[in-house]
């Protein structure tokens, strides 16, 4: 069996394919590129790029598995596999301590202004009155999806004094319990959390699902962390948040159009913006990469 990989992973889950398969590593290929050659493989993996569309997998008469080394999949067309019975697979584990310890970070950032301190300290202003900023010690915690990532970020900030409550529906309340978290509903959570921090995928039930009707409902001094997809957050409603001062600030890894050079989000002092940078870590890639390989193999031993 052939396999091409199409993105970046980690030489040690190439290793392993290798031993299993045939391997073609062209990083970087182009859709036409794919095209041209797809029906030669057995399976093809890819990372956030490139996107495997219907086209591409009807085109793949022999696929049999197409595996993203990654959280999400919203660059594979899950349906169109589905319905020409092409198996999908991804590693949501690998990067769970990565984006958990992002998300933490950004919390911290943007509550002692750490970003902005140092803007102004390379540009040799010293404006420390300016820069006052707030304990995470005692506050509450609300986390939206309790999955690995939101447990994760929920051990972290237990440990920093913080009181959690939590929101997923898929779940039952016994299950947040026994993570030392209190379940609560989203209204309820956008209500009475200190800091915000959004862990679920995006699909139509989640686009937008932090808007105008949302922040209006948040605390005074509310900060929100999103290191999952841009469009959970409707990114007008969040500028206009900002600017009134509704809630104190942002951390955000991720956003409605990446990379985000036209964005408003870029005038504001009060948002602290990464850049997808949520899984880059050289743990989680190795991981990422081992792991999806194991997939695959999995995948294909039992077809």
């Amino acid at each position: 069996m052939k396999i091409l990989v199409a993105s970046d992973i980690a030489e040690e889950g190439i290793s392993k394919l290798k031993k299993e398969f045939e391997v073609d590593v062209k990083k970087g290929i182009s859709k036409e590129e794919i095209l041209s050659i797809i029906e030669n493989y057995d399976g093809v993996i890819v990372r956030s790029k490139p996107n495997i569309t219907e086209e591409i997998i009807k085109k793949g008469k022999n696929l049999k598995v197409v595996a993203r080394a990654g959280v999400g999949l919203d660059n594979v067309d899950v349906n169109c596999c589905k319905g020409l019975g092409v198996k999908v697979v991804n590693s949501p584990q690998a990067s769970s301590d990565s984006v958990a310890e992002l998300a933490f970070g950004l919390m911290l950032s943007v509550s002692r202004n750490i970003a902005r301190a140092d803007r102004l300290t390379r540009e040799k202003r010293w404006e420390k009155k300016s820069l006052m900023g707030y304990e995470l010690n005692g506050k509450t915690l609300g986390i939206v999806g309790f999955g690995r990532i939101g447990r994760n970020i929920g051990r972290m900030a237990k440990a920093c004094g913080m009181s959690l409550i939590a929101y997923d529906p898929l779940l039952t309340d016994e299950q947040i319990k026994s993570c030392e978290a209190e379940p609560v509903t989203l209204e309820k959570l956008i209500e009475k959390s200190d800091v915000i921090t959004l862990h679920v995928p995006l699909i139509d039930s989640t686009r937008h699902m932090i808007s105008e009707k949302e922040f209006q409902k948040m605390k005074n001094n509310a900060i929100i962390i999103n290191t999952s997809r841009g469009g959970i957050i409707d990114e007008d409603a969040l500028c206009k948040a900002l600017s009134s001062g509704k809630i104190l600030g942002a951390g955000l890894d991720v956003f409605e159009e990446e990379p985000p050079m036209n964005s408003k989000l870029l005038e504001y002092d009060n948002v602290v913006l990464t850049q997808h940078i949520g899984a880059s870590t050289h743990e989680a890639q190795k991981r990422a990469g081992i792991m999806i390989a194991e997939e695959v193999i999995k995948a294909l031993k039992c077809k």
